[in-house]
Order: structure tokens, then sequence, then C-alpha cells
């Protein structure tokens, strides 16, 4: 069995069927491939710094489907994670979603965990925390992600 690349930024093992994690490097095309991924999920934006470049081609060479979801990290809003959802239930598994630095797909996971799978609250911190707790800093950046990832009022 294929050990998870653990020297991927952020790197985090959800299920059998889930990872995370942050950037991707060329390299980690074929470790990603060898693993046995058959979707990878992009939060992303390309114009970030740190983005592979032609990540989608890249990974099609490889055999591995490509689903693009670019989230400006200072505006998540409920159409990134409608997308997100989607993505994740319709796509083939075992799927791989990663963003730069594993932060705003943490804050997805949360949200997707807490208010669609029931998870309980606490677990559902617990996993994100592993990465990032936005509501937890007093940056401008993370006043966003604190009322992205806050309950939802129906």
């Amino acid at each position: 069995m294929v050990e998870d690349p653990a020297d991927i930024r952020g790197w985090q093992r959800l299920s059998g069927e889930i990872t995370t994690s942050g950037r991707l490097e060329e390299h980690d095309v074929a470790r990603l491939a060898a693993l046995g991924v058959k979707q990878v999920v992009n939060l992303a934006l390309d114009s970030h710094p740190d983005a592979l470049a032609d990540e989608g081609a890249k990974l099609a060479a490889a055999g591995i489907g490509y689903t693009h979801i670019p989230v400006p990290f200072d505006a998540p809003d409920d159409t990134h994670f409608a997308a997100f959802s989607a993505a994740l239930e319709a796509g083939p598994k075992p799927v791989h979603i990663h963003c730069i630095m594993n932060w705003r797909v943490s804050a997805f996971f949360y949200r997707l965990n807490r208010d669609v799978r029931a998870m309980p609250e606490a677990e559902a911190r617990a996993l994100m925390a592993q990465q990032w707790e936005p509501d937890r800093s007093d940056s401008p950046e993370c006043a966003v992600w604190a009322r992205f990832i806050a309950p939802r009022a129906d």
C-alpha cells in the first residue's frame, strides 16, 4: 500500500475516500495517482503564486479528473459551498480536495460535516482545527471566514 504523502502542505486524510491538502506541486500529481485518487477538487485561484500551473491538464494526463471551484480568499460564499458539496457528492472517489494552505478546504468541510452530515459540532471543529480556526483570530481575512462558517439561520 502506498503511504500518504504527509510532506504535502497541510495534508490530511479524512477517510479512506477523501484526502485534503494545501497547494500541490508538479511531482504530487504522480503521488496522488499512486494513491488511486480519481478526482481532484481545487478551491484555490489559478492566479495565486503557489498555484500549480495547468493543474487540470497535468491531472488529466495522469488519469485524474479535475474540478476547479475558484474561491476568492476574501469572498467565500454559499455558491462556492454548493459547488463544493455537489462536486464532492457527484464526483468519483477517492477524491482529493485542496487549496493553497488547506484553510479554505478545512472551513468548507467544517460546514459540510456540521450542517449536512450532522457530525457533532465539536468533532467537526476538531477536524477543521487541525488546519485552521478562522473564527478564533482577529485578522480581517479571518472575519470573512468566521461569517462563512457561522451556523445558518433557516
